[in-house]
């Protein structure tokens, strides 16, 4: 869940839904808003009528008959029955807008005094089954004294109305299906907005892998369409100047093997021992400079068709060619999977990983192991090992340690560059450490299945 909302999706999608419940949240408290109103104005009419009559028909009731009536006829909301005798009060209240409407309505024949104290439902809270809703009543809420035309004084009570069935509906119940329907929405726009995103971010992995990828299909809305236009543009001239370069080295390397050649030939008609001893020696330098150089280019190269392969077969295959080509190199364990992969580019990498090792620790023990859905390959040798502000460093192009890992030993510094680039097309990572009891040690974790083409 971390890794979603850490995400671009999840980012969009959490922006998109909360927006949205917002949006519909300030919706609904407007629509209840101005239900409320509608319905407290309705009431207050409702009350208007319903108290004038009242009035009105209470004043040809007869006297002696009108407790009787009142009794009867005060129902609900609005309520009329005879007051006891009080003491007028100092300040009379200001007329409101209800008691000025029903004296307007009663005429001159009526006289209407509002009450100091209001009736006691007015200030408690109503339940209410609308989310978003006030509890409280905001409507006509009053008493008032009303003097009929007989001189009687009567009390008018204008109470709230009764609390709407239903109090006890669950409304997050009831907003449930509305709040899913949204984050629906909300996840289906953000899966259609980022999707072409996924798949640049894909194809930039996959470019990464096999220049020779196919080119992304131009598809979608067009400024989508625009961008896969420029990636495969892009992907073109990348493609174009690997195959140049390419090409280029792979001439001057073939064009260079018949001058060494000959330089090769001329030289055994050296007769001073030391100097013929030289020159072969720089000679077979430069020849292996080409042929490490060629092996550079092709290491970029992921023209070679993926395919199973049997990790153990591979490793034991490379050990023991090179046991035979008499190198010190011993195999332990095994991986017991099989894995996807370029043979060719695969035994290149151990064969320069295990040669580096021989070469400036003498021997190469070699351990593979199984681990969850990879194998772990360690190769360790005999050597001084690696200092750390270097560790990075030996992995650039012609780069060797001015130690014992130097150009007495032989190497052009390309040997662990080009095991990285193999390793990194098929997903694969090299660490280099100093073992706790001397010598270097180098982990390759392969993946049992890498999606790279």
């Amino acid at each position: 869940m971390k890794a979603f909302f850490g995400s671009m999706t999840g980012r969009v999608f959490l922006v998109l839904l909360l927006g949205m419940v917002a949006s519909a949240a300030l919706t609904q408290w407007l629509a209840v808003g101005e239900r409320q109103r509608a319905i407290e104005q309705y009431r207050d009419f409702h009350a208007l009528e319903r108290a004038e009559q009242l009035i009105v028909t209470a004043d040809v009731v007869a006297a002696a008959a009108r407790a009787s009536y009142l009794k009867v006829a005060s129902r609900g909301s609005v309520r009329l029955e005879v007051a006891a005798p009080t003491p007028p009060a100092r300040q009379a209240p200001k007329a409101s807008d209800f008691s000025a409407a029903l004296a307007l309505r009663l005429g001159p024949g009526y006289q209407l005094t509002p009450q100091v104290e209001r009736p006691a439902a007015c200030g408690k809270p109503r339940p209410s089954n609308t989310m978003f809703g006030s509890n409280q009543w905001r409507g006509a809420c009053e008493s008032m004294a009303v003097r009929m035309r007989d001189g009687q004084l009567l009390r008018l009570s204008i109470l709230p109305p009764r609390a709407p069935p239903g109090r006890g509906r669950n409304e997050l119940a009831t907003l449930l299906p509305f709040l899913i329907s949204i984050a629906v929405l909300a996840y289906l726009v953000t899966r259609m907005t980022m999707r072409p995103l996924l798949h640049l971010a894909q194809a930039a992995k996959d470019l990464g892998n096999d220049i020779n990828h196919p080119p992304l299909a131009l598809s979608g809305a067009s400024e989508i369409r625009q961008a896969s236009a420029a990636f495969n543009a892009m992907q073109a001239r990348i493609r174009q100047h690997i195959f140049q370069r390419t090409q280029m080295l792979a001439a001057i390397t073939h064009d260079l093997q018949t001058p060494l050649t000959r330089l090769r030939l001329r030289l055994e008609k050296v007769i001073e021992p030391e100097l013929h001893e030289r020159l072969v020696g720089d000679l077979s330098a430069m020849q292996g400079m080409v042929k490490e150089g060629l092996d550079l280019a092709r290491s970029m190269d992921t023209t070679e068709n993926m395919q199973a392969l049997d990790l153990d077969s591979l490793l034991d295959s490379v050990c023991a060619d090179a046991s035979d080509a008499g190198q010190r190199v011993e195999l332990s364990g095994q991986a017991a999977m099989a894995l996807m992969g370029r043979p060719i580019a695969l035994r290149r990498c151990l064969v320069n990983l295990i040669d580096n090792a021989v070469k400036y620790g003498q021997y190469a023990d070699v351990t593979v192991e199984r681990l969850a859905g990879a194998a772990r390959i360690r190769i360790r040798d005999g050597g001084p090992g690696i200092a750390m502000d270097q560790m990075a460093k030996v992995f650039e192009p012609f780069y060797r340690v001015e130690t014992s890992r130097s150009r007495e030993s032989g190497g052009t510094g390309l040997g662990l560059t080009i095991a990285r680039n193999i390793a990194e097309q098929h997903g694969a990572s090299i660490v280099l450490a100093n073992h706790v009891d001397g010598g270097l040690e180098v982990t390759l974790v392969m993946p049992e299945y890498y999606a790279g083409k």
